[in-house]
């Protein structure tokens, strides 16, 4: 636009001056987020260096190999591969209902004086040591749950992750050892783990949905629960995934809870009622005493592929939970 003097106005530059205390602010977010990604990669390269030895010997049959035999060259991550697995998958078929359940009390139910006292003590079971957890598996737990893997294996055997080798279930009188140091346990245990740290993530992104939305199902006269299936769970949707993903990634991990409930094997056992299972975590606790050079070189080998694997489930959570509804600012 031309001014009186037959100048043309230049458009005005906005330009905010954050000021010095935000490009601090922003300098140690940047900060943090790069000493992150250079810790992760240090930890990378340093299990990479020291399993370099290992993996030039066994090459692609590490990934193949169930049998670990350092000494004699026949060593893989296969079967304690598949039984980390199966353990963390029982663990979140147990936890996520739990704790999904938990969450919507807590968040939707509970009067505000039992509400504090629920979050305290679901904070506080996600706080318990992982070894209390493994004693308490292994000294009342595994006792407890032998009935219901014999009701499992005899009504559901046909099923073949609830079949039991060598279990007679017309015999009241069989032994009841196959049916312990199982998948099955070493997954319950771990469930009670995970469980409070699903649930706490759960109950912080349903108690983010819009207030607006949840007055307008009622006053549309849907009941509660409607309201929470029409409002609360999309919203959160991204939440629950992103949670149960971070509950698989410390499943995945966990090594004392599982050391002292199972009974290592080094096959492929996909029967999770039947004795018998194992781990990489627990694996490295079991030999990492008594290791030679080389067999510490396969155990950061072992290390490296769950290390790999639990960076892959924890970027598929955020990827899930950054482009969900519950991951992004409301619109409310």
């Amino acid at each position: 636009m031309a001014t009186a003097t037959g100048v043309e106005d230049a458009p005005r530059q906005l330009h905010a001056d954050s000021g010095l205390p935000d490009r601090l602010f922003k300098g140690t977010l940047r900060g943090g987020g790069a000493a992150v990604l250079a810790i992760m990669l240090l930890v990378g390269g340093f299990l990479t260096y020291r399993a370099w030895q290992a993996l030039r010997v066994a090459k692609f049959d590490f990934l193949t190999t169930e049998a670990w035999e350092p000494g004699s060259g026949n060593f893989g991550v296969a079967a304690v591969l598949v039984g980390t697995v199966l353990i963390a998958t029982v663990a979140i078929a147990i936890a996520v209902p739990l704790a999904t359940g938990t969450a919507l009390y807590i968040s939707e139910y509970a009067p505000p004086k039992l509400r504090r006292t629920l979050i305290s003590l679901v904070d506080l079971m996600a706080a318990v040591p992982s070894v209390v957890y493994g004693l308490w598996g292994m000294f009342f737990l595994e006792g407890q749950a032998i009935g219901v893997a014999r009701w499992l294996s005899t009504y559901f055997g046909w099923f073949p992750p609830f079949k039991v080798d060598g279990a007679d279930p017309h015999d009241p009188l069989s032994s009841a050892t196959v049916y312990t140091s199982s998948t099955f346990i070493a997954g319950t245990v771990v469930a009670m783990m995970v469980a409070p740290v699903i649930c706490s993530i759960m109950r912080e992104v349903f108690t983010q949905a819009p207030v607006g939305e949840r007055e307008g199902a009622l006053a549309l006269g849907a009941t509660r629960w409607g309201m929470i299936r029409s409002v609360v769970l999309p919203f959160g949707k991204g939440g629950m995934i992103g949670g149960t993903m971070l509950g698989l990634g410390r499943a995945l991990g966990e090594t004392i809870a599982v050391f002292l409930v199972i009974s290592p094997v080094f096959v492929i056992q996909p029967h999770i009622l039947q004795a018998g299972t194992s781990s990489v975590s627990s694996l490295i606790a079991l030999r990492y005493g008594e290791a030679s050079e080389f067999e510490m070189s396969a155990l950061m080998a072992a290390g490296l592929a769950l290390f790999l694997m639990t960076l892959v489930v924890n970027f598929i959570a955020s990827s899930i939970v950054a482009r969900s509804r519950s991951g992004a600012a409301s619109d409310a």
